[in-house]
Formats: structure tokens, sequence, C-alpha cells
């Protein structure tokens, strides 16, 4: 049966509330950093945003009530469609400072990357599961590399290196947790140190290095590549232990000089305005989920939704404490949204649709 109402007893309430809460203190933040002064009235994104999370909301309800089984069944009909999309991407996407990552909808924009995750671990799920498969041999975690390869290359390419990257996570979650030896881990980070030069020379583009040469040094370029990153700074230290109120940032509101406030860096503003209290909120609530996964994780029936949880996990775990450090200065500068909290519906969208599924594995424990 793809949806069975008896398992609904068994869906993980304090979760789902937890998710609602990191969502609510998102559209709040992009609320108050998106202001029109001028107009006296809420910017376009808090709207959008407000559509999105309805949105996300249905699809978080679909991923949750079919049974999970039924989805990784048909994991390689959503592999294939996520490559076609990135494909038309890659030549009729909508292009905005410089990357090619949207597909326009209306009044919205889709980004199918966002997706990429959910559907590689659904895939890798499958894979590993099948047939008993172990990642032990290096031939199977070969063959299961090919499809993190093909969507990364692609994403690569718009160019998007931020969320290429939160895909080798998902990877590396389910090779793990199916046994992979942890030699090879070790000669896989030593092989990528020996690559790190050459990738960084030749394979990194000028802003990209910009981007790390200034992380390093951020005096190098303070008005250029190192802006973003010290406005960040700035803007996290300044709120200090209660913060300026709700709408009283100046940095990441009134005065707008941290760019991207509603989206990458939506978490310096939430410091800016709350606090360090307001940050150990979130922190608080994302530590929570995070572990809620676990548990789920750890209750599955069956090595297929343990895999799936830790993929999905392992991808939005990464992408969280990226985007965190990176906002307190800790981490060279990425396009890499804050799940949950900063502004876009394909981010959103993705991170429900993932925690849809985890809360689906965690509820059918019961069932045959």
């Amino acid at each position: 049966m793809i949806v069975d109402r008896r398992v609904l007893p068994h869906l993980d309430w304090a979760c789902v509330a937890a998710l609602l809460a990191l969502m609510t203190i998102g559209v709040v933040s992009i609320y108050s950093a998106k202001w029109d002064f001028v107009h006296q009235a809420p910017g376009r994104e808090f709207w959008k945003q407000l559509y999105a999370v309805g949105i996300s909301l249905v699809v978080f309800a679909v991923c949750l009530l079919v049974d999970y089984r039924s989805l990784t069944q048909r994991s390689l009909i959503f592999y294939g469609a996520l490559i076609a999309l990135l494909l038309y991407v890659s030549f009729f996407g909508v292009i905005r400072n410089g990357s090619r990552r949207w597909i326009p909808l209306g009044g919205f924009d889709f980004q199918p990357s966002e997706f990429a995750r959910v559907v590689v671990a659904l895939v890798l799920a499958a894979y590993f599961a099948g047939a008993q498969r172990l990642s032990k041999s290096m031939r199977e975690i070969a063959f299961g590399a090919l499809f993190l390869a093909a969507p990364l290359l692609l994403i690569y390419r718009q160019p998007d290196l931020g969320t290429s990257v939160t895909l080798i996570p998902v990877f590396l979650g389910v090779v793990l947790l199916g046994g992979m030896r942890m030699k090879w881990l070790a000669i896989a980070a030593l092989v990528a140190l020996v690559l790190a030069w050459p990738a960084y020379r030749f394979v990194l583009s000028d802003y990209q290095r910009g981007r790390i040469q200034t992380f390093v040094n951020p005096d190098l370029d303070p008005r250029g590549d190192a802006y973003q990153q010290r406005q960040a700074t700035i803007t996290v230290g300044s709120g200090g232990l209660f913060g300026k109120g709700f709408g009283g940032a100046t940095q990441a509101g009134g005065y707008g000089f941290l760019p991207e406030a509603h989206n990458d860096f939506v978490f310096s503003g939430l410091a800016e305005e709350h606090g360090f209290l307001g940050v150990l909120v979130a922190l608080l609530l994302y530590l929570f989920v995070i572990l809620r996964g676990l548990e789920a994780a750890k209750l599955a029936k069956d090595r297929l939704g343990a895999y799936l949880v830790i993929g999905i996990l392992s991808g939005f775990a990464f992408q969280v404490v990226y985007n965190i450090t990176m906002s307190a200065g800790l981490a060279p500068v990425k396009g890499l949204t804050l799940p949950l909290m900063s502004y876009g519906g394909s981010s959103l969208m993705a991170t429900l649709a993932g925690f849809g599924l985890i809360l689906n594995v965690r509820m059918r424990r019961f069932t045959n």
C-alpha cells in the first residue's frame, strides 16, 4: 500500500514542530531584511517565501505519506528527470550574476540543483540496499559514485560550486554506513589533499580563488572579494548578547551593508537582531532535528530506510554547518543557503521533501 493511515500515529511531531519553528524564524528574518522603507511594507521576497512555505508543506506531506519503498523503487525515474532538468538548465536556464541555474515558472524561479541531494540519496539508497550490496567492494563504491558524478558535474558547470559540493556528504554518508573501510576514506582524503593545489590553480575560476585568498587574508581586497566576508562577521558581532531587536538591524537591514542578508547570510541577520541568545535557539533547533534524524536512521526497519535517512541528513547537516561557519567568518564564502531559513522556494521545498522522507522512514518502522 502506498499510503497507510495506520502509520500516522507514529509521526514524530516534535521534529515537525522544530522544522516549523525554523521556517518561522526564516520567514520573520526575511521580512525584516527585505522591509521596504520607501513604501513601509514587506518586500516581495517575503510574500514569495510565504507562497513557497505553502507549496513546500504540500511537498512535505506527499513525501511523508507515500511509502518510501515505493519512492526508492522509482528512484531511477527521479534521477533521470533530475539529469534532464539539469541539462535543460545548462542550455536554456536563466542567467543571473554569471550563473545559469534557474527555470522561470510564472513569477517564480525553479532551481533543479536544490533537489539533487534528495534524488541522489534516493538512488544511492536503492542501489546499495538492493541485492544486499555492501560498500566494502571498490567496484560497488565506484559504480555508486557514477550516480554522484553526473549531477555534481552538471551543477558545477552552472557554475555552482557550493551546491555541487553538498552532494559529496550524501555519498559519503551512505557508503560509510554501508561499511566502507576507513583506510579507503583516508586514501581518498590524501588524494584530495595532493590534488588541492592543481585544482586551485586550474579548476577554480578567478572569483573562487579570490574568495579563498581573501578568507586567508581579509585585508587583501576589503572592498571586493572580501567585502561579504567582512560585513557578515561585523553583522554577527554587532548583535552582542541580546541583539538590536526585531527590525533594528542596521547592517543586515536598514543600511543594507550586508549583501544577501535574506539569503546566504540570513544567519548573520538573525545574530544582529536577536544576538547570541537568538543564535543559540536556532542552533539548538538545528541540532534537535539532526538528532531526531539520526534516531530515525537507528529505528529504520531496513537498510534501505537507514541509507536514505543518512544520505539526506548528511547533506543537510553539511549545508547547515558550512553556512553558519561562513556567516561567522570561519569558512570561505560560497553561494550556499541555510536550509529552512534562507530565502528560496526550491531550497525550502527540497529540504522539506528530504525531511518528509526521513519522518516517513521513522513512522513506518512498525509496518511489514
